[in-house]
């Protein structure tokens, strides 16, 4: 097996040169169904940030969304040199890619996670962490006084809302 050296600047390359020609690919299906079947399979998840990224005009920007990590999204950030630099900015670069909407902004980059508050970033990072890992946005929790067990979704809504 050949190794050979990942750059950012090839990557879009080895990509390219890597990808399944037309013949591997399966082939489309025929016909579709009339009514689209739902098979349980959710891609994006709604969150709301704990205080809220602040742009520049100072509009708060709380609710987004986040969909699945890929393979890809996964690699990409290996070969950033911003990474291999400072190996904690790697959640920087990971959650950029896989957020796609934050309040009013669809293009989340790098420059608008780096000047999220700590609180958010750690937010979105365990929520990244059960969406990804476990596949759901449910956390296991004990009421301090009565000590019930219950289950809150961390995607959104206050506490005491519905």
């Amino acid at each position: 097996m050949r190794r050979r050296t990942v750059t950012a600047g090839n990557l879009e390359e080895i990509l390219e040169a890597t990808a399944p020609t037309p013949a591997e690919q399966p082939p489309a299906p025929a016909a579709r169904p009339a009514a689209p079947q739902d098979d349980g399979l959710r891609t994006e998840f709604a969150f709301e940030l704990p205080r809220g990224y602040v742009d520049e005009a100072g509009t708060v920007h709380r609710h987004g969304a986040m969909r699945l990590a890929t393979a890809r999204d996964e690699l990409r950030p290996q070969i950033d040199l911003r990474v291999k630099e400072n190996p904690a900015y790697l959640s920087v670069v990971l959650l950029s890619q896989v957020i796609t909407r934050l309040g009013a902004l669809t293009d989340v980059h790098a420059g608008i996670v780096e000047r999220m508050y700590a609180t958010d970033v750690a937010f979105l990072q365990d929520f990244y962490r059960r969406v990804n890992s476990e596949g759901h946005t449910r956390a296991a929790v004990t009421c301090p006084h009565c000590e019930g067990a219950f289950e809150v979704d961390l995607s959104g809504g206050r506490l005491g809302e519905s």
